[in-house]
């Protein structure tokens, strides 16, 4: 920190400030130390290399059990344990990377240090075990491979999966209470069922009894509760009276619906509870890192400390080299209202909002035939046609030739009429895209941010493409051309598609689809954890139990997949003998097929007949973690983020953004692109803008994407922002903002680690 009259920061200073706006930036909270060769490392530590790297092993990690026994590719074992020991020595290595830039009583408190150090030593002994009783022939369990999903979560890149981890975590002891009361429901239905039918000599469709055992009769209707079994498990006692349909009907309307909803609303508002806590405490540390990296650079102008420009910028350089100059030049403008030439503390706080704001920057071109033709092209009838092109009402005529195209696939390929229409749909779509390439300038139209241009192109050509060589295959009678015509037909299909642009309202719907990808990416990781550990389970468990035979098969025991305890089951009489645990494909199969939940009686049956009874807790487990839990709480929390991404609010930042811009002269509005004012003469740019600072003369103009996120974390204060005011993020705004360096850190904060 420089005191009046002394030299600005030095280097080292920007780059531990950068450092700490970057934290800020990525709401990274990883204490570090602030030497300078700590410092270096820590940046190398969080290169998207490095980052990529350790991903890479990760999942290279995970996929040993495609190729271990039982393997989908089977490998040797000396093979697969040399990539498994390479993979073990990547994660030390990014281990002791990481205590190099932590201070040493930080990281042996931090509990998912420990968990990698442990899951790192207890695979190599397991590893050595294994193989030495493999050279003696000797069978044994793998059981480290359970413990493979642990480098995944507990590495620091993967903090949004540890935090929707912590949040279940801190979920669990308020939805026991509940859990209890419904199995408590459950226990009392059965024990009534039991002495209700159990004495009456009913019996099920295979001519068993029927609810004479507590424990069967307890899993059959907590298989009800999923409506997979019904209205199978009723029909008996119906069939004798239907009067037992109101003892189904109270427990379905009890169990399945009220309960069920009461679950999932009390899973989902705990868990939110516990999420919106971890994002106060994001906002809270954010917060704190900038005051660190505003305490490095500041100086003493006149009566209060500011950040000097020339520092300022070189802070946004290190921390963000991607973005253009102009657009640097605009978080300046908004940074430094009126062009004092430095950033007060209270600007500079909010750096890392405004870098988390994604700003497109145009450049106004104009069309390459302008300069080649320019009597042809700016003829009357170039522009009549270029006027016409813009026109909604050709975009209505599209809409209408893709909807007939439409009718014409479902047709019969066969007929000769069918097959010459489609030689006049694809004329049309192509003529479509050179009478936009003529009328918008070709680089603006192909811009790495027009998604929808590129795939109507693609799958133009590709259609094209696919179309003559089909044609030409037919005309040659030795050549079967079958998987083109597959192709032919599935790029048919995706032409559909094309509508989900023409219509605003679809696009919207699509834009935020993918705009919540990333949140959706976090709760998949958090699936694959679960699924992987489940699998491994289910293969030490179920593997060789159950075969699939091909049809036409002799072997004897094909009709009972190998087993003759599923002689005459439901399991086997549906023939899902390939639904198995006898590879890692086969059981994330089942797994998925568990968690659509219908038929998953018949599986869990199925594999209760070949080992025990008892194998019918592990679907039961595995339907509570996956299907009660992490489904409802997904399927929640992405419509919550969905209606936050679909609603047109913005946040306090992007409304300062959008207010400079258009101060500025150089704003264009998503209408005006909408509608085709600008954007034949507009040309995304990334880092090769010329000159210096916002020109207008160049024709620079910026615009928001308000519906884009640099991060999940985000887009989850963007979800909370409302109910967190500032004021209950752990200190006020105005109290962080007076905070000294001493107090940066509180000694006794109010929440749970977010590292």
């Amino acid at each position: 920190m420089a005191a009046p009259g002394e030299a600005l920061p030095a280097q080292q200073d920007l780059l531990l400030a950068a450092a700490f706006v970057c934290d800020a930036q990525y709401n990274r909270n990883i204490p570090f130390e602030t030497s300078p060769q700590a410092v270096r490392l820590y940046y190398l530590y969080n290169h998207w290399t490095m980052q990529a790297a350790t991903y890479f092993f990760v999942f290279v990690n995970l996929s040993l059990a495609v190729f271990e026994d039982p393997a989908v590719y089977p490998l040797p074992f000396l093979a697969t344990s040399l990539v498994e020991v390479l993979c073990l020595l990547v994660f030390f290595s990014r281990l002791l990377h990481f205590a190099k830039v932590t201070p040493r009583n930080i990281f042996w408190k931090d509990a998912k240090n420990i968990c990698l150090m442990l899951a790192i030593l207890v695979t190599l002994t397991d590893l050595i075990i294994h193989g030495t009783l493999k050279i003696c022939n000797i069978t044994s369990v793998r059981y480290s491979r359970i413990m493979r999903p642990i480098f995944l979560v507990n590495f620091t890149e993967s903090r949004q999966m540890r935090r929707a981890f912590r949040s279940i975590r801190n979920t669990l002891p308020e939805i026991t209470y509940v859990f209890l009361l419904f199995m408590f429901s459950v226990l009392m239905f059965s024990l009534m069922a039991l002495k209700l039918f159990g004495d009456r000599n009913l019996q099920t469709v295979e001519g068993s009894p029927y609810f004479t055992n507590y424990l069967e009769i307890v899993f059959d209707l907590y298989v009800l509760v999923t409506t997979a079994n019904s209205p199978d498990v009723m029909m008996p006692a119906f069939d004798f009276s239907w009067w037992y349909s109101l003892f189904f009907i109270t427990y379905v309307i009890i169990n399945t619906y009220i309960f069920m909803s009461v679950f999932l609303a009390v899973v989902y508002n705990n868990y939110r509870k516990h999420l919106k806590n971890e994002i106060r405490k994001l906002a809270y540390m954010k917060r704190h890192k900038m005051v660190e990296a505003f305490n490095i650079l500041k100086v003493k102008e006149g009566s209060e400390f500011v950040v000097k420009e020339s520092q300022w910028k070189q802070v946004v350089k290190l921390v963000a080299p991607e973005i253009s100059t102009s657009h640097r030049e605009l978080l300046l403008r908004i940074s430094d209202d009126e062009q004092k030439g430095y950033v007060d503390k209270k600007s500079f706080v909010r750096l890392a909002d405004l870098l988390n704001i994604q700003v497109i920057t145009m450049k106004i071109r104009s069309h390459p035939l302008e300069h080649w033709l320019p009597h042809v092209y700016n003829s009357a009838a170039s522009r009549f046609l270029r006027s016409m092109v813009r026109h909604k009402r050709f975009v209505w005529t599209y809409d209408v030739i893709i909807l007939i195209n439409a009718i014409f696939i479902a047709l019969d390929e066969e007929n000769p009429l069918i097959s010459y229409a489609e030689w006049a749909f694809l004329s049309l779509y192509i003529t479509e895209i050179l009478l936009k390439l003529y009328t918008y300038e070709p680089r603006t139209f192909f811009a790495k941010n027009q998604f929808w241009n590129w795939f109507d192109t693609l799958i133009i050509i590709a259609a094209l493409v696919a179309t003559i060589l089909n044609a030409a295959f037919k005309s040659t009678s030795k050549y079967n051309g079958q998987q083109v015509l597959d192709i032919v037909f599935i790029l048919r299909v995706l032409r559909l598609i094309r509508i989900v642009d023409s219509i605003q309202r679809f696009r919207v719907i699509m834009n935020t689809l993918i705009n919540i990808v990333p949140t959706m990416l976090t709760f998949g990781g958090l699936a694959l954890v679960v699924y992987y550990m489940f699998a491994i389970i289910g293969m030490e468990v179920f593997q060789g139990k159950i075969q699939f035979f091909a049809a036409g098969s002799t072997d004897p025991h094909a009709l009972e997949c190998g087993n003759v305890a599923l002689k005459d089951s439901t399991f086997a009489r549906a023939k899902y003998c390939k639904n198995n645990f006898n590879d890692i494909a086969s059981s994330f199969i089942v797994l998925m097929e568990l968690t659509v939940v219908n038929q998953w009686h018949v599986l869990a049956g199925g594999f209760a007949r070949v080992t025990h009874q008892a194998a019918k807790l592990y679907f039961i487990a595995f339907h509570i973690v996956v299907v009660i839990m992490i489904v409802n709480i997904f399927i929640a929390f992405i419509l919550e983020a969905f209606f936050v991404e679909y609603s047109l609010e913005k946040s306090e930042v992007e409304t300062a953004i959008e207010k400079k811009i258009q101060e500025l002269g150089v704003g264009v509005q998503e209408e005006e692109l909408l509608d085709g004012k600008l954007i034949d003469n507009m040309e995304t740019t990334e880092n090769n803008l010329e000159g210096d600072g916002i020109k207008t003369s160049r024709g620079l103009v910026f615009k928001i994407a308000s519906k884009r996120y640099r991060t999940v974390d985000a887009l989850l204060q963007r979800m909370f922002e409302a109910e967190i005011p500032s004021e209950d993020e752990g200190l006020s705004f105005n109290e962080i903002l007076n905070l000294s360096p001493a107090d940066v850190y509180p000694k006794s904060p109010t929440f749970d680690s977010a590292a």
